[in-house]
């Protein structure tokens, strides 16, 4: 999966448009970025790549690279 894939299955993920995001786009500056934000990220996880994602570890992501750098392991 490429960068560009993995930006897009964010932004679909977390309902924002096309193009919305980079790698170092702050989370908490997202508007969207909230508790239903971070549910639909553990759904993605485990829907798109069979990973059990705690909710710890999403809190623990601070940029969008965060995301993007769970989804390589």
């Amino acid at each position: 999966m490429t960068n560009q894939e993995k930006l897009a299955l964010i932004e679909e993920t977390l309902e924002l448009d096309e193009g919305t995001l980079t790698p170092e786009t702050i989370l908490e500056d997202l508007d969207k970025y909230d508790s239903m934000a971070k549910l639909s990220l553990i759904v993605m996880f485990d829907d798109e790549f069979g990973k059990k994602v705690e909710g710890a570890e999403i809190k623990a992501f601070e940029t969008v690279n965060d995301i993007m750098a769970l989804m390589e392991k």
